[in-house]
Formats: C-alpha cells, sequence, structure tokens
C-alpha cells in the first residue's frame, strides 16, 4: 500500500465513523497521539490496533510526545512520570558519563512504555539549545548549553529508545532555542549570523545527522532565508539540514496547524512539501482540516519514500529489560540530580 505522507492526529480516545472513512481514503503514513486520546492502557492499545486495521498496515507508525518534565502524555496513575531533559544537563555538567547513562536508561524505560502500547515513534531526543532571553518553550526541556552537552546526551536519548524498539525524532531542526516566542502561537525571528549559528545551534544537529526522523522548527533564521521559516524554506532545507547538517533521514513537520504558519492548512502543507519535507504533521484532529492536508500532499514516492522505508528499517525488536530493576537503577542515577549547594555540603 502506498502512505500519503503525511501524520495525522485525532480527535478523541476511539475512532469515530468519518475518522475511519478519512482513514482508509487518505491513507496517512502515521498517527500522533495526544492527550485527548489516552485514558488507560488497554484503551490506548485498542485506538493504536484499531488504526493499524483500519489502514491495513501492521506497520504503519504511531507517534507520542513522551519527553518528560512538562511534555508527556503518559502520566500517572497508568504510566511513570520522567524528569525534563534539564535534569540530564546537570547530571552530564558533574560527570559526562553520568548525565549520558541516567539519559539513556530514561530513555530506555519510556521505550518499554510505549512499546507495551505498541507506539513505535517518540518525538524525542531535542538538540534545541536555549539562550538567554529565549522563549521558555523550549526552557527546561533541553539538556543544556552546550554542543557537546546537548549532541551528547541527545544520541544517548536515542540509543535507549532504539534499545527499546522505538523510533525516535530529532526536534526542532535546526533549532528553537533562540526563538523568542511560541511557535505555537506566532512566528519566530531569530536574526543570529550564521557563523554563529553554525558553531552552535546547527552543529548540534550536524552531530546527530544519522538518525531516522527529524522534525522542523517553525523558525525564520533571517541571515539564511529572510523569509520563510526552516519548515517551509526551500533554501533552509536544501543548503542547511540536508546541507550543511547532513541530515538524510525522513523530514517531517512540526505541526502545520500551529500559527507560526501562515495561510490555510492545505496551502501550509503544500509549502512545505514544495521546500522538501518528506512529511507533513497534522495534530489537532479537526478533520476538515485533515481533509485540506491531506488533498495538498502527495503518496510517498522517490526519496521521500525511500527516506520512509530506511526509517522504518532503523528499528529493531526491544531487547529484554528487567523493568523493575531498570527503574530501581534510573532512581538511583537521578537522585545525584540535587542542588549544588546540597552536593558541597555533603
Amino acid at each position: 500500500m502506498h502512505a500519503r505522507a503525511l501524520i495525522v492526529g485525532l480527535a478523541g480516545p476511539r475512532l469515530g465513523a468519518d475518522e475511519r472513512a478519512f482513514l482508509r481514503e487518505a491513507e496517512p503514513w502515521g498517527l500522533i497521539l495526544f492527550t485527548r486520546n489516552i485514558s488507560t492502557p488497554d484503551q490506548v492499545r485498542a485506538l493504536v490496533g484499531d488504526f493499524r486495521e483500519t489502514l491495513g498496515r501492521a506497520d504503519a507508525p504511531v507517534l507520542i510526545d513522551q519527553e518528560g518534565g512538562r511534555v508527556q502524555r503518559l502520566r500517572p496513575p497508568h504510566w511513570a512520570e520522567y524528569p525534563a531533559g534539564a535534569a540530564y544537563g546537570r547530571l552530564y555538567d558533574r560527570k559526562p558519563e553520568l548525565g549520558v547513562a541516567a539519559a539513556r536508561q530514561g530513555a530506555r524505560l519510556i521505550a518499554a512504555d510505549l512499546g507495551a502500547l505498541g507506539i513505535t515513534v517518540d518525538c524525542l531526543p531535542l538538540a534545541d539549545m536555549p539562550v538567554p532571553g529565549a522563549d521558555s518553550i523550549i526552557g527546561d526541556r533541553a539538556y543544556g548549553g552546550s554542543v557537546e552537552t546537548v549532541a551528547s546526551i541527545a544520541a544517548a536519548v536515542a540509543a535507549g529508545l532504539r534499545e527499546g524498539g522505538v523510533l525516535p525524532v530529532l526536534k526542532h531542526i535546526p533549532g528553537h532555542g533562540r526563538a523568542g516566542v511560541d511557535s505555537h502561537h506566532s512566528l519566530p525571528l531569530v536574526s543570529t549570523e550564521r557563523a554563529t549559528l553554525e558553531a552552535t545551534d546547527f552543529a548540534a544537529f550536524r552531530r546527530l545527522a544519522t538518525l531516522p526522523l527529524a522534525m522542523t522548527a517553525h523558525v525564520v533564521f533571517t541571515a539564511i532565508d529572510p523569509v520563510a521559516p526552516a519548515t517551509i524554506s526551500a533554501t533552509m532545507v536544501r543548503e542547511v539540514i540536508r546541507g550543511w547538517i547532513g541530515f538524510d533521514g525522513l523530514l517531517m513537520t512540526d505541526d502545520i496547524s500551529m500559527q507560526a504558519l501562515s495561510g490555510t492548512v492545505g496551502e501550509r502543507a503544500g509549502a512545505a512539501i514544495a521546500a522538501g519535507c518528506d512529511v507533513v504533521l497534522h495534530c489537532n484532529g479537526v478533520l476538515d482540516e485533515m481533509q485540506a492536508v491531506a488533498a495538498a500532499v502527495p503518496k510517498l514516492d522517490g526519496q521521500a519514500r525511500r527516506r520512509a522505508a530506511a526509517a522504518l528499517s532503523w528499528r529493531r525488536p526491544a531487547s529484554p529489560i528487567d523493568a523493575a530493576a531498570a527503574r530501581a537503577e534510573f532512581s538511583a542515577l537521578m537522585a545525584d540530580d540535587r542542588p549544588a549547594t546540597a552536593r558541597v555540603s555533603s
């Protein structure tokens, strides 16, 4: 079956008849889940299975944003809480191998949670590096403020996910950390010169360019393309993401319904494909918007189809894990994330 270059959301915890008909007709590549789609483990498993059965593709990707901290769709009482990415950075600053080990173990545990539900893709890790004065939308989701810290921890997170049979999505390429506004609500403009971006923001992504999937940033980098955000900028995709960074994996947009972008959702989707994105992400579950986006994007073909197949083949079966022992080990690692004053006095 020839899937469409589209990942969609759903309105609620079960497939409606209209959604089912849309999925059969549009044949999106994948599904992304949000809190509105989640109640219990059995319900999530049923929804994931129903989605794949409706499409007739057992390997259809199911995605989620399960980072830890502020951004995690699966929460207690059914699922564990995980720390924000900055916690791993603090450990790394004390002892790099400690931060890397904690990040990898945390990701492996997240993968175990997702695998039990049939979820095969996590929109993680981040390689964004916030700077003073930037909007807090990234904030403590980031692993740190240096290329070495961010790239090392992000690589460990990706490895932990893969060990658990889950594909990572590198975000937000080529960098969201300098954004002065939240792209959910308005368009960020970054005026930093290209040489600085290449030495900092872009450099972390370059170290991670072999990962199988990446999500774009709805951010304008005026030194390179003064008008279009990276998601819909052919210059940014060609010269920076595919060129300088060297990413050749499946490039998906951030949510096309975010207000950083202008025009109808169909126009935004078409512009993203024209710029060089492989797959369009539409998250809000509004059916008429999904129909408009589906009409604006093609079936996966050519390089996009190759990259999609390569991404799926990058995934491997989960390695065995003793969940109780792994959680105890993770708790012990994270116990070292305590204030500097406490460390000095101990």
